[in-house]
């Protein structure tokens, strides 16, 4: 197709020249204004226009700071509550509860031992009173895991089984205890009565309250391992993404510093420059913090918490044994099943090779061998494994912790060679004296004073992790947002005179 060009035609002018489609001048596009602006806007033609785009990744850049370091300290601040204030107490509170269930039936099984030899060992007024204090001890911890629990609905179901079957336990201890006193017998083994009863007390606290007790143990120390996990692999990860981005905004400013300085001959930006400097000191601040939270909740869950919840354990289990080894003498019946459940027990707290001991008396055996290594300053390895086990292997050499793990470990042993006298004299038909021997003894409460004083040292690690985690989150809640705010308005104040330059 070709286009005519349309001259005006006079008299003798020639006819109009067709022009080809190809040869046609072409017109500049028509635009309207506000499209030109913004193609100008968004291409950066103008100094204004970069100095604000600039400006605006400044802005973008400490927001992203802003949110990543809240972000961060809010898991801390996270996991310090669940571990310090909430899972954590709570199951220290039922460590608590399991050993004082466990020492309620201990004590029964003295006072029935005892029989109207009133002043036979610490007595039976003495073991009474005691039996109360743990009853108050085990109401107490039930109480405080109830409300810890809040709304779990699962772990308020379990405290109220405990509470349940501890009122049964203690009608049918009650009945043994008052029904032996009626019969006024002998040191040794009750009336078939009174053992009848005392079996049922005692299979009801073995096969029901312990386990449950146990339970909550469990799950409340399965959300302090799973918080822990997941927290502390947060708080290394932010410390992360916080570093990258302060990185990112002190790049921004400089490069905000640099442009300024190539366009306007100005050497520097005060407003910009302390903006820098305070990137800077929240970066480092922020970063440090973090890391600091990240070793504090370390500390309290592996040198505090997990020792401690070992250590309740241990204690319990071992004043279980010393029941077991009462209730040897008190039930000649079941004398073989608790000879095994002790041993079974004393292996859960310090075990040995399991080739070299198939017995209570390997065990007896081996046991000196195994602990008489082992000393505050020691060179040899741990040999032995179990609750003790682990804490020998995590002491120091040389440190508090170190001379009290062996304190500890002098102490089971002093017991378990106690233990070994009094079966060895129950063997030789000497019950009497057995008897004499297990109510009159000593090593087992020197033990379990060790015990107690390495678990307070742990609990106070972990306290003291815990109080020095709050007391590094206080104020970062006003902190925070106050540095984010001065970094925007300084860098708004850096730019702004020389955007008004362009007025």
């Amino acid at each position: 197709m070709t286009v005519t060009a349309q001259f005006p035609m006079g008299q003798g002018e020639a006819a109009p020249v067709p022009v080809p489609p190809s040869e046609l001048p072409e017109l500049p596009e028509r635009r309207p204004g506000g499209v030109r602006r913004l193609t100008r806007r968004v291409h950066l033609r103008t100094v204004p226009a970069r100095v604000r785009a600039l400006t605006l990744v400044a802005v973008v850049a400490v927001g992203a700071l802003f949110g990543v370091a809240n972000w961060a300290i809010g898991n801390a601040r996270s996991g310090l509550d669940i571990i310090g204030h909430d899972a954590g107490p709570q199951v220290v509170a039922t460590g608590d509860l399991f050993f004082a269930l466990n020492d309620m039936d201990a004590q029964v099984a003295g006072v029935l031992l005892i029989g109207r030899d009133h002043q036979l060992g610490r007595g039976r007024d003495a073991s009474l009173r005691l039996y109360e204090q743990r009853r108050t001890e085990a109401n107490q911890a039930l109480l405080q895991a109830a409300q810890l629990a809040g709304d779990d609905v699962t772990e308020q179901r379990t405290v109220r089984a405990v509470l349940d079957g501890l009122g049964r336990y203690e009608r049918l201890a009650s009945q043994a205890m008052q029904l032996d006193q009626q019969q006024a017998h002998a040191a040794g083994p009750p009336s078939p009565g009174v053992l009848n009863l005392y079996r049922q007390a005692t299979d009801l606290m073995k096969l029901e309250l312990l386990p449950q007790a146990y339970n909550l143990t469990l799950e409340s120390g399965s959300i302090v391992r799973k918080t822990y996990e997941s927290k502390h692999s947060s708080l290394l990860d932010g410390r992360l993404w916080v570093l990258g981005a302060g990185a990112l905004v002190v790049a921004v400013l400089l490069a905000v510093q640099l442009y300024l300085v190539r366009r306007y001959r100005r050497l520097l930006n005060p407003a910009l420059a302390l903006a820098t400097l305070g990137t800077v000191v929240l970066l480092a601040a922020a970063a440090g913090l973090l890391g600091a939270q990240a070793s504090r909740l370390e500390t309290a869950k592996e040198d505090g918490f997990d020792s401690v919840l070992a250590l309740s354990r241990a204690r319990a289990i071992s004043n279980s044994a010393y029941a077991d080894e009462s209730r040897y003498l008190l039930d000649p019946v079941r004398a073989d099943t608790y000879e095994q459940v002790y041993f079974d027990k004393s292996q859960a707290i310090l075990y040995l090779d399991a080739e070299k001991t198939k017995s209570l008396r390997d065990y007896h055996a081996n046991l000196a061998g195994a602990v008489g290594r082992f000393g505050p300053g020691r060179s040899t390895p741990v040999t032995f494994l179990g609750f003790f086990g682990d804490q020998a292997r995590q002491a120091e050499p040389g440190t508090r912790e170190a001379a009290s793990v062996a304190e500890v470990l002098a102490g089971y042993q002093a017991f378990q060679q106690k233990d070994r006298r009094v079966r060895e004299l129950v063997t030789a038909g000497q019950g009497a004296q057995a008897l004499t021997a297990h109510v009159e003894a000593r090593e087992f409460e020197r033990y379990d004073r060790a015990l107690v004083g390495l678990a307070r040292q742990h609990r106070a690690t972990f306290d003291g992790a815990i109080k020095d985690g709050d007391r590094g989150l206080r104020g970062w809640n006003v902190i925070l947002p106050g540095a984010s705010v001065a970094l925007v308005i300084l860098i708004l104040l850096g730019v702004r005179p020389r955007l008004a330059e362009y007025r």
